[in-house]
């Protein structure tokens, strides 16, 4: 069973397949990777920003430090089910994540209040107070939701090691403080699944030559990125030269 860390630093690269390709890898990769206990779930997130979309415009830039905040849901909750406040930072290539649980009722108490819960634990409340301090200096506000449907992969002889395939990516703008579920249109169309890889080191060999044989290679996409500079940018009243 894999378990959801709310702490944890990581490398992650993206690779764009064709749904070939993905029945090609996960045969190769049966000797070696099984699927989580989760199946086939979805994941939404309702990304936050500035009014002129700053931390996703500078992100773009690609700077050796950025930053995203969102609150995340595994499935689409009820009131009483967890989600997450999810700071996600890049440093150098590096991946950072902190996050605190908390129910849905409290987050959309949340994205009109901040200030509106005390966390459990004071490691949880640390987290929390970084949260506060980047949603009010930066004036956050719900710009978009992003959802998709994942299948995970992990290692049990390697728990740093792990693989996702996410289909059917999605957004939708509207309705963002009061509702949290995956009606959206699609980012990317001509993708038919986005395999995301999660190390902490150098893969492992066996999967460095899968990835050879198979002739997959790197991709860059951003989820909330590509939902922005398709879908996001043209409706700003701001200029902005990648």
């Amino acid at each position: 069973m894999v378990k959801l860390k709310n702490s944890f630093q990581r490398k992650e690269k993206k690779y764009a397949l064709t749904n070939k390709m993905y029945h090609q890898l996960r045969k190769k990769l049966q000797p070696y990777m099984e699927e989580d206990e989760y199946g086939l779930h979805t994941i939404i997130s309702i990304y936050f920003d500035t009014q002129d979309y700053e931390m996703i415009r500078h992100s773009l830039g690609k700077p050796i430090y950025k930053e995203k905040f969102r609150i995340r849901s595994y499935g689409i909750p009820q009131e009483e089910s967890t989600v997450f406040l999810e700071i996600k930072k890049k440093v150098s290539g590096v991946v950072y994540k902190r996050r605190v649980a908390l129910s849905y009722q409290s987050a959309k108490r949340y994205i009109q209040k901040p200030h509106s819960f005390m966390s459990k634990t004071t490691k949880d409340q640390q987290i929390k107070q970084e949260i506060d301090w980047l949603v009010a200096r930066k004036r956050l506000e719900p710009k978009v939701m992003i959802a998709y449907d994942r299948r995970a992969l992990f290692d049990s002889d390697n728990e740093d090691f792990r693989i996702t395939f996410d289909f059917n990516i999605r957004y939708r703008e509207e309705q963002l403080s009061h509702t949290l579920d995956d009606q959206g249109e699609s980012v990317a169309p001509e993708i038919d699944v986005l395999m995301e890889v999660k190390a902490l080191g150098a893969y492992p060999i066996w999967f460095s030559e899968i990835l050879a044989e198979l002739n997959i290679y790197p991709a860059s996409f951003s989820k909330y990125a590509q939902t922005y500079q398709r879908y996001l940018y043209s409706k700003g009243d701001f200029q902005y030269v990648i």
